[in-house]
């Protein structure tokens, strides 16, 4: 009953039109049950042969039965609206609250999931609200209306026709108690075979690289058969039940046409009623039906609205606190004091956390870290995968917040501060640039999308991006394809590096930027990043180690933890897990000894 409470709730701003849908359908009830009274009158005044009175009867049942037709229509229209508004109502909080909750809580989740509960169970709630709450209503005063007028007619025929009554009560409750979660496992279900489609879509080039479309479709059949399955046994239970519960009032149709036949065939009762209650109790058993059909509404709603309040339920686990100000003025410096991170569920947000590494320091992706970093200094994280460099950038824009220990920017704790202003201030390249499926331009200004075009062309342009974005077919109009897959990976990396330039960052993180370009495009990106963080605290994951050459300082990371810092030169000295790494992990530490060899001559004059 708690979900269902909670789904009336969102009917509160709808509640005239509801009110007003009620009525509509109330008055076509009053026409319905006053055609069967007309019915039996007509009836009467045929077997009395009175003529005059047929032609008036004729037609008030053809002004009912178009009243009727006029009233139902608007009834539609009124409660399709309501229903309407309401699912917009809730895809929108939906969606809104899901922008709100912190990284961690998408790490564990599947799109497809998402999208399920976005898609089919909202419409399972929208259906219900704005049809089957009106049907169940209608339904109900129909039946309460029929057995008022069957009364009025004849008591005792009544009392024989309700005889069945119990047990289509006691049939449709038992129906809805195992229905409820068959229903629910057929929407879990659901989620699971979109989340199969989705995951499919979304990696369709690596499907047909490795020619995997066979093994894929078993997988995505699999998926359906399930849904298949518990949508057969559902069907199964509706099959068995519904039929049942619609043969339940034929007991009592049967019943009255023995008695209340006889009755007329004795003269105590007259064709007229006689016809008049026979149809009453005809039309009693649709709404029996219907209801049938609307509880199975309801119980399906009741299952979405489950699916769905499990998300709305999940309070952000990192939001700004009450009345917290912005992040003051300052250069971007960074301090790390005692920082302890664990992911919930163990590695769920982490794609750079060693399991292997972190089971020997209580599981965690980062531990007991103490650093910090001046206004303006670019650093360099180096470490084999797994050893915490992505965790530690991730902690700075406060994707996720400590397990022990605290952040600090500008000499703030991240986590008094508002997220907004701190994440404004934080510009994010990875080496997989995702892009929406819009304009270059529209990519390039998703920081401000109020920028001009010359500072987004400026922006292109120090990212080497500005020559193939002319030589597309509309330039910066062009639209590119969803996640930015019409361009190629270097085209989405300088597209990505353009748009962190744009946002005119005191902190730039560079995860890797350049692992998509081949090496001429590297070195002149390198000269514009160059330009770009002079002044701006940045930090570079570096797996390939020619970018060492933009850091003013290498910190080296293993296991969570930071085992040294210092210049190349100094770690290649006194560090051997660095003199390791830079001897057999890259290629191409000829490009860097002769980059860092004209940097410091550069510095010398």
């Amino acid at each position: 009953m708690g979900t269902y409470r909670r789904l009336m709730g969102f009917l509160r701003p709808y509640r005239r039109q509801l009110w007003g849908s009620l009525a509509f359908a109330w008055a076509a009830m009053g026409m319905t049950v006053l055609i069967p009274w007309l019915i039996g009158r007509a009836v009467n005044a045929i077997q009395d042969g009175d003529k005059p009175d047929l032609l008036p009867l004729a037609l008030a049942i053809v002004a009912a039965g178009i009243l009727r037709l006029g009233l139902t229509v608007v009834r539609r229209l009124v409660a399709g609206r309501v229903s309407l508004a309401v699912e917009f109502d809730l895809r929108q909080l939906f969606y809104a609250h899901l922008q709100r909750l912190e990284l961690g809580f998408f790490d564990s989740q599947q799109t497809g999931q998402l999208m399920s509960r976005a898609t089919v169970d909202l419409q399972a709630i929208r259906f219900f609200l704005g049809y089957g709450l009106i049907f169940i209503t209608q339904n109900l005063l129909m039946i309460t209306l029929v057995t008022v007028v069957m009364v009025a007619i004849n008591p005792v025929l009544a009392l024989i026709a309700l005889i069945p009554a119990p047990l289509i009560v006691f049939t449709a409750s038992r129906y809805n108690r195992i229905s409820r979660p068959a229903q629910q496992e057929v929407q879990q279900r659901i989620a699971e075979l979109t989340a199969e489609a989705e995951e499919n879509i979304s990696g369709i080039r690596i499907v047909k690289a490795f020619a995997r479309e066979e093994y894929q479709l078993h997988r995505f059949q699999r998926a359906v058969s399930r849904v298949f399955d518990q949508s057969i046994y559902s069907t199964k239970l509706q099959a068995f039940f519904s039929p049942l519960i619609g043969l339940l009032p034929q007991m009592g149709i049967a019943l009255v046409l023995l008695v209340g036949g006889r009755e007329v065939i004795n003269g105590s009762l007259s064709l007229g009623d006689f016809t008049a209650f026979y149809t009453y109790l005809v039309i009693l058993a649709g709404p029996m039906r219907m209801l049938g059909v609307a509880m199975g509404m309801a119980q399906r709603a009741i299952a979405s609205g489950n699916r769905l309040f499990e998300i709305l339920d999940r309070e952000p686990e990192i939001e700004s606190p009450p009345g917290a100000p912005p992040l003051p003025a300052g250069g971007g410096s960074v301090r790390m004091e005692g920082v302890t991170l664990r992911y919930d569920g163990f590695g769920a947000g982490a794609s750079d956390v060693d399991h292997t590494r972190v089971g020997s320091i209580s599981d965690a992706a980062l531990s007991d870290v103490d650093f910090e970093v001046a206004d303006g200094r670019t650093v360099a994280l180096v470490g084999p995968s797994g050893s915490g460099k992505t965790s530690l950038v991730a902690l700075i824009a406060r994707l996720y917040d400590p397990s022990e220990g605290v952040v600090l920017v500008d000499g703030v704790d991240v986590r008094s501060v508002e997220v907004e202003s701190l994440r404004s201030e934080i510009a994010f390249v990875g080496d997989e640039s995702f892009l929406f499926s819009a304009s270059v331009a529209e990519n390039i200004a998703y920081p401000r999308f109020d920028a001009p075009r010359e500072e987004i062309e400026a922006a292109a342009r120090r990212a080497q991006a500005a020559g193939f974005i002319e030589d597309l077919p509309a330039g910066y109009d062009t639209v590119v394809g969803e996640r930015g897959l019409t361009l190629s990976g270097g085209q989405r990396q300088r597209v990505a590096i353009a748009r962190a330039l744009l946002a005119d960052p005191r902190i730039l993180i560079l995860d890797d930027a350049t692992s998509s370009v081949d090496a001429t495009t590297e070195a002149a990106i390198k000269g514009g990043l160059r330009e770009v963080m002079e002044g701006r605290t940045t930090f570079i994951i570096a797996h390939r180690l020619s970018t060492v050459s933009l850091a003013d300082e290498v910190i080296v990371m293993d296991g969570g933890r930071i085992v040294d810092r210092g210049t190349h030169a100094e770690l290649l000295q006194g560090c051997s897990f660095y003199r390791e790494i830079a001897e057999h992990g890259l290629a191409d530490s000829v490009f860097l000894q002769r980059d860092l060899e004209q940097r410091e001559e550069v510095a010398r004059l």
